[in-house]
């Protein structure tokens, strides 16, 4: 795939979509014990992303996408500097605390879909909702509902082998957007989709910006993915240049 990236024209590198700062990387430093030297991934690093605004993070293979995704997710601790979402700093929780959190305010849509297995796609949307304690009926309502949007209605009580690749992937989509995420981190997250579906998940992705209801940060090789969000940016020796 072509790994050149053209920048959305009319958007300035440093115009936030939205008033209200939904995350910010401070300092942020992640480095790797790797014998006798040290391998820095991530090297005083700083992001902010507001409310509504859409920013795609490209690079090389090995340039620390995923590394960046794990710490703004939670899923791994600075070595130094700080993550904060909705002005909480992610690294100072508990474990059982930082769940919860994610649970209420950060989406994750991995490259690879992670859905249960024994579950349908119906189960495995509903789940985060049910986990924070939601009524199963109630959770099941707003899961058919999002599965409708990503195109998925008639296939909801189908199991995730039962599906193709593209349809778990928007079951995963669906799934990471039912709790309604301050903030939503995505990884590759059309790939396996064809470009008529792929559409329609831009689209939702652009109907929960306009109300300035989630922020996204989107890892991805694909230059046109890329150039529809807000900003562009590179990662390059640990540190985010604009392009």
């Amino acid at each position: 795939m072509n790994d050149s990236v053209i920048a959305k024209p009319g958007v300035e590198a440093s115009t936030p979509a939205g008033n209200d700062l939904m995350l910010e990387c401070r300092e942020l430093s992640r480095v790797y014990d790797e014998g006798p030297a040290d391998l820095v991934v991530l090297d005083q690093l700083e992001l902010k992303v507001h409310a509504g605004e859409r920013v795609a993070v490209v690079g090389s293979s090995g340039s620390g996408k995923t590394t960046l995704l794990n710490l703004l997710g939670g899923l791994d601790s600075p070595s130094a500097g700080e993550v904060r979402v909705a002005d909480t700093v992610l690294h100072k929780m508990g474990d059982a605390e930082i769940g919860r959190f994610r649970n209420r305010h950060i989406g994750f849509v991995y490259q690879f879909h992670h859905l249960l297995a024994e579950f349908s796609a119906l189960e495995n949307v509903a789940l985060p909702l049910i986990i924070r304690g939601s009524r199963k009926r109630d959770a099941e309502d707003k899961a058919r509902a999002l599965l409708d949007k990503v195109g998925l209605g008639p296939r909801a009580e189908h199991k995730p082998g039962e599906l193709s690749g593209g349809e778990r992937q928007r079951a995963a989509i669906a799934r990471a957007l039912v709790t309604d995420p301050s903030l939503m981190l995505m990884d590759e997250p059309t790939g396996n989709l064809d470009k008529h579906t792929a559409a329609s998940i831009l689209a939702l992705m652009d109907e929960l910006a306009a109300s300035a209801r989630c922020a996204f940060v989107i890892v991805t090789h694909d230059p046109a993915l890329a150039a529809h969000q807000d900003r562009v940016l590179r990662l390059d020796n640990g540190k985010l240049h604009a392009e």
